[in-house]
């Protein structure tokens, strides 16, 4: 679209993970679903890649991290407790496990979120709001918050609290998004509140914020949701407070002052009911925003000017919409899961200046599984029928190398983890360490 996409591909080629080994966090080292491992398999025997070992877990949606050989991922005992579980990379052992009372039910039951790890301390945040900051050399608690209750909120949202904790510097960044609280930066090592943002614009969603280096200096970008109906008159259930929401609020987009939590910008052309994949960072000040919902996605880009921001909407489009999982980008494209409750588009390729490539539809249907960029291929799964696919990413076509029924359960949406060759992949019963090396 414009010579600006060339220095974003340049941008994005450059940037690397530090240790291939680790997967330290939701969505890995760099928050983008992309691993420099090298050295994968480009096929797979009849049988598929071989099961190094399974663990049995209560029924979720999060994912693993992995640091220095060990497991580790938020489990729950349904209506009783969260509980964080390490295992041993190699051999599916659980080697400790860390559990606390929170007591009730949700829409979708199990866990929402990927623990973080940083160092010798490991960070997670449970469906019902509570935070732990837990020693990895011991498995106990550090400190421990909770990021609903603690500013004001009420009844919870229909599907719990859904946050990826962010670390950054020595901070903890999460959205609170409370009727008196947007974002929360705390202390990661002592848990204090750094700064509070004011109630964000819009309403509740299922987003984790970002940080995003826009014009220099580094920002939390947040989406918030909109209470208005879908396009084409469909309606949908609102994130909300549960408690009178006001229709007619509009979905935003801000950018966040990392120092002390001001807004610096805010975006509206683009309006989601339910966001809930983060915003991704294409580089250059360039964001893309996609969801689910007849939302559509819309590339943005930020510039400094003067004292304040300007926001310049590149486009937007309705042939590519990620419902659960953000995009990944390799060389010059996205690639996204873009069947959602209301349209089957299957996987998707989309150019950086938003032309459709192409889109599976419903062969295969790829209903918000999990995927990873690593060494030029795709390793996803069909989130409703539990089959992992290896996929060579090209604007050509979809090319599938290889494929092997994994899973045993349907909604098998949680987010991937690669290290050392070892693929993680979740359903509703269990985990699987499959070796892709």
């Amino acid at each position: 679209m414009r010579s600006r996409f060339c220095v974003v591909v340049t941008i994005m080629a450059m940037t690397t993970c530090a240790v291939g080994a680790d997967w330290p966090q939701y969505l890995g080292p760099n928050r983008n679903s992309t691993s420099d491992e090298t050295g994968l398999l480009r096929s797979w025997p009849a049988e598929g890649p071989k099961v190094l070992w399974i663990f049995d877990l209560g029924p979720g949606y999060g994912g693993a991290a992995v640091s220095d050989g060990k497991v580790y991922l938020l489990d729950r005992i349904a209506g009783r407790q969260d509980v964080l579980r390490c295992l041993d990379l190699n051999s599916g052992a659980e080697l400790w496990s860390f559990a606390y009372d929170a007591r009730g039910t949700l829409s979708h039951k199990g866990s929402r979120s990927t623990p973080a790890i940083d160092g010798n301390t490991i960070y997670t945040c449970g469906s019902f709001g509570d935070v732990y900051c837990i020693d990895v050399r011991t498995g106990k608690p550090v400190w421990s918050k909770n990021v609903w209750k603690d500013h004001g909120g009420g009844k919870l949202p229909e599907w719990g609290i859904c946050q990826n904790p962010l670390i950054h510097g020595e901070l903890l960044i999460l959205a609170s998004q409370t009727k008196k609280v947007g974002i929360v930066a705390y202390d990661k090592t002592t848990g204090e509140i750094r700064w509070a943002s004011p109630a964000l614009p819009g309403m509740l969603g299922y987003v984790t914020p970002i940080v995003a280096d826009i014009g220099g200096r580094d920002q939390v970008v947040m989406i918030t949701a909109t209470s208005r109906r879908e396009r084409g008159g469909r309606s949908a259930p609102a994130g909300g407070w549960g408690d009178g929401d006001d229709d007619g609020a509009d979905s935003v987009t801000l950018g966040i002052d990392i120092r002390d939590g001001r807004t610096l910008w805010t975006y509206k052309g683009w309006q989601c009911r339910i966001p809930i994949p983060q915003v991704t960072d294409v580089g250059g000040g360039q964001l893309f925003i996609s969801g689910g919902y007849m939302a559509g996605s819309a590339m943005i880009e930020i510039r400094k000017k003067g004292a304040g921001y300007v926001v310049e909407e590149l486009y937007t489009t309705q042939d590519f919409g990620t419902h659960v999982h953000p995009p990944v980008i390799y060389k010059g494209h996205f690639y996204g899961h873009c069947t959602t409750n209301s349209r089957r588009d299957g996987m998707a390729c989309l150019s950086l200046d938003g032309k459709l490539q192409w889109k599976t539809g419903r062969s295969p249907v790829f209903d918000k599984g999990g995927f990873i960029l690593a060494d030029d291929l795709i390793l996803s799964v069909d989130g409703r029928e539990g089959i992992l696919y290896l996929i060579e990413p090209t604007p050509e076509g979809f090319r599938p190398l290889a494929s092997a029924d994994l899973l045993d359960t349907q909604e098998c949406w949680g987010p991937l983890a690669l290290a050392d060759g070892k693929l993680l992949i979740r359903d509703q019963k269990q985990i699987k360490c499959v070796a892709v090396r």
